[in-house]
């Protein structure tokens, strides 16, 4: 009697964990971890400044202008203003994952969640986020300050559709990157620079040594696909290039990343 009374408990006690319930325990852990930094806060006040800053600045410069705008969308503020922005946000996702290197918390993330591709996923999912997220966010806001100082640009509801979904694919394309890049990488410096020259160093200085194959290769890179999709010029580019460079470099840096989270120690 006392057997079959415990037995049914003792399984319970000891059975496994839903995965779907593993996921969400582990994106709110994650979540709380990225929120309860102050570095997240600095960049989010890097980002900020910059986006809503340069929509301001732009509004002020068009109502001065000596024929005041008439239905210029102010939407197009958003695109000049996430060019230097976008790095706030890459190193916020990026941090968000190297800094558990940096400082050994890997370890005991591991021992909490020791289902690698669980951690991987969630700490993924709220990193891209909330980095993309506040991104279509400040990018709307930059364009509402440019609308504020001057009222003569319009804000059409379709423009403004357009750009932010433009802005979310970048967004979550570059962050998703450095995440890949963290995860790979492991350390804060490293993978900043890495994230740098490929997403603003080479694809500005390889063309300009004049070689076709360097030129080749630059239109190859992430932050080549981003210029275009945002202020556009970009010799050897299209729209559906630029979109599939962006994708095959995140989706490869996060399958990068995933191997060796999942292959080799953590603390190695």
């Amino acid at each position: 009697m006392t057997a079959a009374t415990t037995r049914p408990a003792r399984e319970g006690a000891g059975g496994d964990v839903s995965s779907t319930r593993v996921f969400l325990r582990t994106c709110a852990a994650e979540w709380t971890r990225l929120w309860t930094v102050r570095t997240t806060w600095g960049f989010l006040a890097a980002a900020a400044a910059l986006m809503v800053g340069i929509g301001t600045i732009a509004g002020f410069e068009a109502a001065a202008e000596p024929v005041a705008p008439q239905g210029d969308p102010a939407w197009a503020v958003a695109f000049f203003a996430a060019m230097p922005a976008q790095f706030a946000l890459l190193a916020l996702a990026l941090i968000a994952v190297t800094s558990d290197y940096a400082t050994g918390g890997i370890v005991p993330t591991l021992q909490w969640t020791p289902r690698r591709g669980t951690l991987f996923a969630a700490r993924t999912v709220v990193a891209v986020g909330v980095a993309t997220t506040l991104g279509v966010l400040l990018g709307a806001g930059s364009a509402f300050a440019a609308f504020a100082a001057a009222p003569g640009l319009g804000l059409p509801w379709d423009a403004g559709v357009d750009v932010l979904g433009t802005l979310a694919l970048v967004f979550s394309t570059g962050t998703a990157l450095a995440v890949g890049l963290g995860f790979l990488l492991r350390n804060t410096a490293g993978a900043l620079v890495t994230a740098f020259l490929v997403m603003l160093l080479l694809p500005i200085l390889l063309p300009q040594f004049g070689y076709e194959w360097m030129s080749t290769l630059a239109s190859v890179l992430p932050g080549s696909g981003a210029v275009f999709l945002l202020l556009g010029g970009v010799p050897r580019m299209t729209e559906a290039s630029s979109v599939t460079v962006l994708l095959v470099w995140a989706g490869g840096a996060l399958l990068l990343g995933w191997l060796r989270l999942a292959r080799t120690d953590a603390n190695r």
